[in-house]
């Protein structure tokens, strides 16, 4: 069976509205699975974490579902390794500040040019703490794609950490990080990986990949605002976590910092079994892991026909420049998240006209800084427009013609 949109728009109530939300890069809409989740969480289970009575024990029960949840979505089989906090951002800096505890002086961390600032400026600044030097990996400005020889050139034996996306969340490349990680274990380094713009398009694999650490972030995959971090179970245990008295030596509760949001949490299971229910309508009987690797691989089929009409839709219209992979036969080297410029239009006055025509898009960096540099596009930036699975072709259609509009 393959998949099509619209088996699942009437689940989103947010798409009952005539627009097309081709903003997803920045945040996807949440079905009303998960938005009853939330509410029933506060109606029936309302309590902070450890009591002893019953409203307490249910929700650290909803707790523990949702990270179960978790774990299958990341691909590891020990919960116990999964924390939530507020954002992928927040708990980056965290983690950072306590790996950096382990460095000194001539110590090294990688970052690239081509990853969100949230994955680069806590790594700067934890270097910049212990006296460490940290090294950019360059990108290829043609296509928007890493310079694989220039991280081998970089990566030495005093590398102690390599962070790096999984995929762009400017232009949609799929980074190269499963041989990245392969040579920075045999440089002895550790690998954070940033998952946050791959997690809805692709199915993670924490324990395949072999990675360190791992961040994502819920609402970019049909759920609130909840960032997930895993780490090896040896690691998590070993560092020193930045906690208040009296610091629990259990994980996950000695990394996670002060009073969770509980009913987001709650939501976050809920967003899981969503996407997990696509493998079940898609003919998956098994566990849940093997219901989201089913979904996962129509949602990827999907999303490259609906992103190659996308890409061919945006060569059709002379003054639009595409940035990052355009060839066809390349499509799986990225995701459906497309930036691009206009040569007589700024970026304000293309995403103002786009709304205009009840069409969602984004403009800027992205907090991508170091790409949108070295493209010569700043301060203008770029157009960016995401597609997740929920929209339809139809919809990349729409943003075509109303972009033709433009003299």
């Amino acid at each position: 069976m393959t998949f099509d949109p619209h088996s699942v728009r009437d689940q989103f109530p947010a798409l009952r509205r005539d627009a097309a939300f081709l903003d997803g890069a920045a945040g996807s809409q949440v079905p009303q699975s998960v938005i009853d989740a939330i509410s029933t969480y506060y109606v029936n289970h309302n309590a902070n974490h450890g009591g002893l009575f019953a409203t307490s024990r249910e929700s650290d029960a909803v707790g523990d579902e949702a990270r179960r949840a978790c774990a299958d979505l990341l691909g590891t089989q020990d919960d116990g390794c999964v924390l939530f906090g507020a954002n992928m951002t927040t708990l980056t800096f965290a983690l950072s500040r306590a790996i950096a505890t382990r460095w000194k002086p001539g110590d090294e961390v990688i970052v690239t040019s081509l990853d969100h600032d949230a994955n680069v400026s806590p790594w700067v600044r934890a270097a910049a703490d212990r006296g460490a030097t940290v090294r950019h990996v360059n990108i290829h400005p043609e296509d928007c794609t890493l310079d694989l020889e220039d991280f081998r050139q970089k990566l030495s034996g005093r590398t102690r950490l390599v962070a790096v996306g999984c995929a762009s969340n400017a232009v949609g490349t799929r980074n190269p990080f499963p041989e990245m990680i392969r040579l920075a274990h045999e440089a002895g380094a550790r690998v954070f990986l940033d998952a946050v713009h791959h997690a809805p398009h692709l199915l993670m694999d924490v324990t395949d990949w072999d990675c360190d650490f791992l961040c994502c972030s819920a609402y970019k995959f049909f759920g609130p605002h909840v960032g997930i971090l895993y780490g090896k179970r040896e690691l998590l245990e070993d560092l020193p976590a930045y906690k208040v008295r009296p610091c629990p030596e259990t994980l996950p509760d000695r990394w996670m910092t002060g009073t969770q949001n509980f009913a987001a949490i709650a939501g976050v299971g809920a967003a899981i079994d969503y996407l997990a229910g696509i493998g079940k309508s898609l003919g998956e009987t098994g566990d849940r892991r093997a219901r989201l690797a089913r979904a996962f691989g129509a949602i990827e089929r999907y999303e490259r026909e609906a992103g190659a009409r996308l890409l061919e839709g945006l060569a059709s219209i002379p003054r639009v420049t595409i940035r990052g992979i355009t060839d066809p036969k390349r499509l799986g080297e990225r995701v459906p998240t497309v930036a691009f410029t206009h040569s007589t239009h700024s970026t304000q006055a293309v995403v103002r006209h786009l709304d205009s025509r009840g069409v969602f898009a984004w403009h800027g960096n992205f907090y991508a800084l170091p790409l949108t540099e070295a493209l010569g596009v700043e301060p203008d930036g770029m157009v960016r427009v995401g597609l997740l699975h929920y929209n339809s072709t139809s919809e990349v259609d729409r943003l075509v013609r109303a972009l033709a509009e433009l003299p």
